[in-house]
């Protein structure tokens, strides 16, 4: 593992020197401890799932004796935190998996800052639908965080949930209403200008006069999806499939909407189960 790292006098002075911009969590053990090899393992996990920000540094004490002597280890196992090149923390014995994870999360970042680190690039290409399951993760992590609130409002006015970015825009406080939340603001009164076009709303004067005309639902649905009114489409298409399965594309316009949805939205998760009763 490439943030797994054997001690040795060789190499100690290059790990403390790294501490400078990780965690490292020095593991002394032996082959003779058979709960130092049992935390080792346990360790070892737990580092896997930290690549970038922790590296395991694993010293055999059956090889460097002297090396625990000089970190003044006096049992084993013993595990040791190092940042800056001095010790953080650390424990003497065996501790499970949840309590040396609940050690490490004053030294290593919080779970949805990882994902905003993933969503940033993403944000700025504009990569909305993969941005989207991301931003909604971060959220469920860290609900009261006003930025990662302001940034799925964003990318859901972008992709067209109009609704959904203005509710979230709801819970923001004025303190935290700033060019960002301005920004979002914008996207939204666009998003609706442009979804109120002309063509939109002749053929939405027309149904109203010819309700039961399924050509014309399937025209304006389509009219919908291109301004990004998705669940106006998905209404629309639905109702026509539900007096003609097989009228015209509405089936496949149906399916393409729903593929197109970001992953995780709720709008694709409702529309799939109604599809799904009634085809079963």
């Amino acid at each position: 593992m490439l943030n797994q790292v054997e001690v040795s006098f060789e190499n100690v002075r290059e790990l403390l020197d790294m501490s400078q911009h990780k965690l490292v969590v020095f593991a002394f053990w032996s082959e003779r401890s058979e709960p130092s090899k049992q935390l080792l393992l346990t360790l070892s996990a737990i580092s896997q799932d930290h690549p970038q920000h922790l590296v395991l540094a694993k010293v055999n004490c059956d090889l460097d004796q002297e090396l625990a002597m000089q970190f003044g280890v006096r049992s084993l196992p013993t595990t040791m935190f190092i940042q800056n090149g001095q010790p953080v923390d650390g424990f003497a014995g065996a501790e499970t998996d949840a309590q040396i994870r609940q050690r490490l999360q004053p030294y290593l970042p919080a779970p949805e800052e990882l994902l905003i680190q993933q969503i940033q690039p993403l944000l700025e290409n504009q990569q909305w639908t993969e941005a989207f399951p991301l931003l909604k993760q971060a959220q469920q992590l860290a609900p009261a965080r006003a930025d990662i609130c302001k940034l799925l409002a964003l990318c859901a006015a972008s992709l067209g949930q109009l609704e959904q970015a203005k509710t979230l825009l709801s819970t923001v406080l004025l303190a935290d209403q700033d060019s960002l939340y301005q920004q979002v603001q914008s996207v939204i009164e666009l998003a609706e200008q442009a979804a109120d076009s002309p063509e939109i709303r002749a053929l939405e004067a027309k149904l109203a006069a010819t309700p039961d005309d399924l050509l014309l639902k399937q025209q304006l649905a389509v009219q919908y999806q291109q301004v990004q009114r998705s669940e106006d489409a998905l209404a629309l298409l639905f109702s026509i499939l539900q007096q003609d399965l097989n009228f015209g594309d509405s089936k496949k316009l149906f399916l393409d909407i729903l593929a197109v949805l970001p992953k995780g939205d709720a709008l694709a998760g409702t529309y799939r189960r109604k599809l799904y009763s009634l085809l079963y």
